[in-house]
């Protein structure tokens, strides 16, 4: 099977200049088939308050009522998204910047309510992954803004790292997948307060015992729940690295 990087970066790295362009020289130089998928939340902090809208955030997660969703439209399915693709196309690369809407790429229901009401936010239900292989061969990058869509005219606020997720599992089907979660530390860590303690391979018997021995704690443990769900759908392999030491041999692999 062909071979398919799918690199996952966080807002932060894509809203600055300099980091963004350090990213996309990393990310141009993948050999093979790719996909870059973004998220934007600092910027849409930035914009909403500029705009006089109040951002609420439940345990790290955005609520998107009317005002928001426009904003976060705005912000990631035009501004990020789009100089993304600005900056891939001065490096050659013939990319395409898309959220879940675009060709009906990634369908969601809205998130029920239940102890918090999250508003305009998708749970990911459906992934037009032949769609997606279409345009990959055709040699195409494709570029996902985390939106979605519910078929009935609205858009949604959807988590970036679970389209990349749901992006890969889809993908399995027609690609040797790779997936690469990039964020501010260099892998998983065994100690947080040293950037050099990256445990280098995990499986799930590994994260199972570090978890109960409190080394692996936080908002680390879904993201890594998250991994381990891709590679039981299919993912060859999922990398967590940092996003300056993307391309390179470092980070934490799980299989």
């Amino acid at each position: 099977m062909e071979k398919l990087t799918l690199v996952k970066v966080g807002g932060k790295i894509v809203e600055e200049p300099d980091t963004l362009a350090l990213l996309l020289r990393d990310f141009t130089s993948i050999e093979g088939f790719k996909i870059l998928v973004h998220g934007g939340g600092r910027s849409a902090t930035k914009v909403a308050a500029q705009l006089g809208i109040e951002s609420r955030m439940v345990n790290g997660r955005r609520i998107t009522d009317e005002d928001m969703l426009r904003v976060v439209t705005m912000v990631y399915g035009g501004l990020v998204n789009k100089n993304i693709v600005a900056g891939l196309q001065a490096l050659g690369v013939n990319a395409l910047g898309l959220t879940g809407a675009d060709m009906n790429i990634m369908r969601s229901d809205k998130r029920p309510v239940g102890d918090v009401d999250y508003g305009f936010v998708g749970d990911v239900k459906e992934v037009q992954a032949d769609t997606l292989a279409m345009l990959i061969r055709q040699g195409i990058v494709p570029v996902l803004a985390p939106l979605t869509h519910d078929k009935q005219g609205h858009l949604l606020n959807t988590n970036a790292d679970t389209i990349a997720g749901e992006a890969a599992k889809a993908l399995a089907r027609y690609f040797d997948v790779t997936l690469v979660f990039c964020f501010e530390k260099k892998g998983v860590l065994r100690d947080e307060n040293d950037e050099e303690s990256v445990i280098p391979w995990l499986d799930r018997a590994a994260f199972t015992q570090l978890t109960q021995e409190g080394i692996i704690q936080g908002g680390m443990i879904p993201k890594l729940e998250n991994a381990f769900q891709a590679i039981d759908a299919g993912v060859k392999e999922v990398i967590i690295t940092k996003a300056s030491e993307l391309g390179k041999a470092g980070g934490t692999k799980i299989n």
